[in-house]
């Protein structure tokens, strides 16, 4: 990360009432804040539904007693060293809500001294939506906050300004900034699923120092968003109903609700026993165990098992980010899982990346080889560990390529009823649901022995010619060479 860059993070009273950022990465006062809207920014467009959803929101939360109640990111540039100007990259719309909304309790209460929001002195109704949607929000919020009883108005300000937090990145960097507005909000398009998740568990993260808070969003903030926001849609989503036997559509905000996993307040029988599973887990990798005994760290997670909410999350979607990483990279002396394997070299020539069809078979052999690994590979793996993955990498490639070679054209519906096994082609069944239900590698590879057919000469669609041609470096150029070697292909 960037030494332009300062995390930090705020109460919505101290930004917004007296013009301070509540405390640094060095539990420093960021004090004399004036926050600006800059000429670039878009406009406001958050409407009554928004604004009352919000309201809400925060009503149920202080209702509820959560003792920190994460709003989202603030992303400022500050153009001037030394100075006190911090213009809005990312977070003008909650800002300007959050400026309303205490205005508007503020007018409503009689007994208690009013503070002047600054940020609203400002000229925001330059543009004919900021004039049309500043006006009507004020107008909503005060007549839905003039229907509470003054003693509860009384108590939901203080609720806002005490207990509502921020993340703030600061930046004197502009193309920094601009970059980690991207990442966060993709100019205007809605949020990506991956970053509603990231400010869910952050709102689960109360109880951490801010030290921790900061580092787990720091590890987030490193990682490619876009690889980060494939993970979770085309990944784990998917895995995670297949695994089920559904078909997986897209993960979206009706959907996300598997990823936000088990809280502390879950306290029935299967959550304590997924809750207890990773603290055991995390203690041991916590303490001299694993050093002291020469054993390897416990892994804490497992793709079939519930996410604990919270920092578990963000150690999660950095694990699989990792493993899945590795599994993609072929280098000879890169990472542990897949190494210079000669499957995989021809799979990554440029034409079998190339097009619909190829994309989705090897996502499906991705991702059967994430989930072979998840279950059955430690952190390290041992050369059996090793050899027995390379058997697997066969299973799987014949598997996946299977459906490749019996389409001319290949799209998701197709491929969709083969991992259901709902259509005739040969080998169409759920692997993931076998390997899910396999408790040993050995058992697995009994299953599929039986499971996976050759491939009958008039089954394929693929051309057949120069199966075994073969480049100046040793990479085989046709796929169905495997199929030949293995001997799953019959003439």
């Amino acid at each position: 990360m960037s030494s332009n860059l300062k995390l930090a993070i705020t109460t919505i009273g101290d930004l917004l009432l007296d013009n301070a950022i509540t405390q640094d990465e060095s539990q420093k006062r960021i004090s004399e804040v004036q926050l600006q809207i800059p000429n670039y920014q878009r406009p406001y467009k958050w409407t009554a539904k928004n604004v009352v959803q919000l309201l809400d929101d925060l009503i149920e939360a202080k209702t509820s007693n959560k003792e920190v109640y994460r709003v989202g990111t603030l992303i400022l540039h500050q153009a001037e060293k030394n100075q006190p100007y911090y213009n809005i990259v990312d977070g003008q719309q909650r800002i300007i809500t959050f400026s309303l909304m205490l205005q508007a309790i503020q007018s409503l209460l009689t007994n208690e001294e009013k503070v002047t929001v600054q940020f609203l002195e400002q000229s925001l109704t330059d543009n004919p939506k900021n004039k049309r949607n500043i006006p009507s929000n004020y107008r909503t919020l005060d007549r839905r906050l003039g229907n509470i009883e003054e003693r509860e108005r009384s108590a939901l300000l203080e609720y806002i300004k005490n207990n509502c937090e921020l993340i703030v990145l600061i930046t004197d960097d502009i193309s920094e900034a601009f970059q980690f507005f991207d990442s966060q909000n993709a100019r205007g398009k809605k949020l990506y699923p991956h970053d509603l998740l990231k400010a869910y568990h952050l709102r689960e993260m109360n109880h951490l120092k801010t030290a921790d808070l900061v580092e787990s969003v720091k590890e987030w903030e490193n990682l490619d968003q876009k690889k980060l926001s494939q993970l979770f849609s085309e990944y784990l989503y998917r895995l995670s109903e297949w695994m089920k036997g559904n078909k997986a559509l897209e993960l979206n905000e009706q959907n996300i609700h598997q990823f936000k996993g088990l809280t502390k307040k879950d306290s029935f029988p299967f959550a304590q026993y997924y809750k207890g599973a990773y603290a055991y887990a995390d203690m041991v990798n916590q303490s001299s165990m694993p050093f002291v005994s020469g054993a390897q760290e416990l892994k804490p997670f497992q793709l079939n098992a519930p996410i604990v909410a919270g920092k578990p999350f963000f150690d999660y979607a950095k694990h699989y980010f990792e493993i899945l990483k590795d599994i993609q990279d072929n280098s000879k002396y890169v990472g542990y899982f897949i190494n210079d394997n000669t499957i995989v070299k021809t799979l990554d020539l440029p034409k079998y990346k190339n097009g619909v069809g190829n994309r989705v078979v090897r996502l499906l052999f991705d991702t059967s080889i994430l989930l072979y690994v998840d279950r059955f590979c430690p952190a390290q793996p041992s050369k059996s560990d090793l050899h027995m993955l390379d058997q697997f990498v066969v299973f799987a490639f014949v598997w996946s390529y299977s459906l490749r070679a019996q389409y001319t054209n290949l799209g998701w519906q197709s491929a969709q009823n083969y991992i259901m096994g709902q259509n005739e082609k040969v080998n169409a069944f759920n692997l993931f649901k076998v390997i899910t239900d396999s408790d040993s590698p050995t058992n697995l590879f009994s299953v599929l022995s039986d499971k996976l057919s050759v491939l009958q000469n008039q089954h394929i669609e693929a051309k057949t010619e120069n199966i075994d041609e073969v480049d100046e470096t040793g990479v085989y150029q046709n796929y169905l060479y495997f199929f030949k070697s293995n001997k799953f292909i019959v003439s």
